[in-house]
């Protein structure tokens, strides 16, 4: 498809004069604000420890996430500890961090901890480079803390075989980058001419336009985003999280990406899509908010049962939300224990009624919490 004479969104005569129907966003404005509101509402009464904890989990999800969007896995409990560390929270135990799980964190919490602090060429390079300490992706050397040069070509996001691939979308080119970089991150730093939810959409939508590195322009257009969101919200603390809510609908983000970089500069469609998947990602931290509720009187309710460093640990990750089923042999892999000792665990707690034996089937026998009420 194409808009008049142009293909992309960039080459619009009048780009990148952004316009969309206030009036047919009003509605989805109103309720994500609703949201907002229910949301922090719930926060104020639980008190300052619970909400560092839902706090952390947020952050956690959301440099998972937004790694995970790209086929990046990190490792959870790397991110929860390094988060954990830097923000000081007690969370017990620290996992050991490597730098590109650390790169990540410090780019996320940068974004959000220092959300009013202006955006400027120089701290978009050193997220770049805090994602790729090693200067490379995956195997292949990139530049680091510079913008692309389109040695290799144009800049495509592209699907399918070699030989057989679609162009999704081509940027701008190379030696246009330091003046649209500049345009955009003086248009961040200005006063605000749109509402502020409306101002994080296009800021991430108008840097995925640009991707101006060789690699992590997703990730870090999603950071922009949460940058713009903190400071429409008026705090740096995050308590949802936007990139865990698109991973979960990755398929029609991309497919209102293209639909958008293909279209006109009216980007009300992209918007709507923004906004509803916002209210989303709030919805969900409502979830989540439960959770962190539920932990904290689990242990209020056990606070009175004698434990060690490892019982400690393995409930933890039963309440974090413990992926399969828990079995001898799996707490011993964990705490790092012989099977023996696994088993003198398990069966205190069983006889404190902190665990109980799952009714579900299996070959091995598989334990999970008490009811939390």
């Amino acid at each position: 498809m194409k808009s008049g004479d142009y293909e992309y969104i960039w080459q619009a005569p009048d780009w990148p004069d952004w316009r969309y129907d206030l009036a047919a966003l009003t509605g989805p404005l109103v309720e994500v604000g609703r949201a907002q509101g229910m949301l922090m509402g719930r926060l104020t009464d639980v008190g300052l420890a619970l909400r560092d904890q839902a706090s952390l989990n947020a952050l956690t999800e959301d440099v998972v996430k937004t790694s995970e969007i790209e086929g990046e896995q990190l490792n959870v409990e790397s991110v929860r500890s390094s988060i954990a560390r830097r923000l000081g929270v007690d969370i017990g135990a620290l996992a050991p961090v490597d730098r590109h799980v650390e790169g990540v964190v410090e780019m996320i919490l940068d974004a959000t901890t220092n959300c009013h602090a202006d955006m400027t060429p120089q701290r978009l390079l050193s997220w770049h480079a805090a994602l790729f300490p090693t200067g490379y992706s995956g195997l292949a050397r990139i530049r680091i803390g510079a913008w692309r040069d389109d040695a290799n070509g144009p800049m495509q996001v592209v699907s399918g075989p070699i030989g057989r691939q679609r162009v999704h979308f081509e940027a701008p080119p190379a030696p246009s980058l330091d003046i649209e970089m500049r345009r955009l991150l003086a248009w961040i730093n200005g006063a605000p001419n749109e509402p502020p939810l409306i101002r994080a959409g296009l800021g991430h939508l108008w840097f995925v336009t640009l991707h101006p590195f060789d690699d992590g322009n997703g990730r870090i257009a999603r950071a922009l985003g949460d940058l713009l969101l903190a400071r429409a919200e008026g705090t740096p603390q995050r308590f949802y999280s936007l990139s865990a809510q698109i991973q979960r609908e990755r398929k029609s983000y991309y497919e209102i990406l293209e639909r958008t970089q293909k279209g006109s500069l009216d980007v009300t469609e992209w918007l709507a899509w923004f906004l509803a998947t916002l209210h989303r990602a709030i919805d969900q931290a409502q979830v989540t908010l439960d959770a962190v509720l539920a932990k904290a009187r689990f242990w209020q309710r056990f606070a009175g049962v004698p434990m060690n460093e490892r019982q400690i640990k393995l409930l933890n990750r039963l309440l974090d939300g413990f992926e399969g089923k828990l079995t001898t042999s799996k707490w011993a892999a964990i705490a790092k224990c012989s099977s023996d000792t696994a088993l003198r665990d398990i069966s205190e707690l069983l006889s404190h009624g902190v665990l109980k034996k799952s009714t579900a089937g299996g070959r091995s026998t598989n334990y999970e919490l008490v009811d939390s009420e």
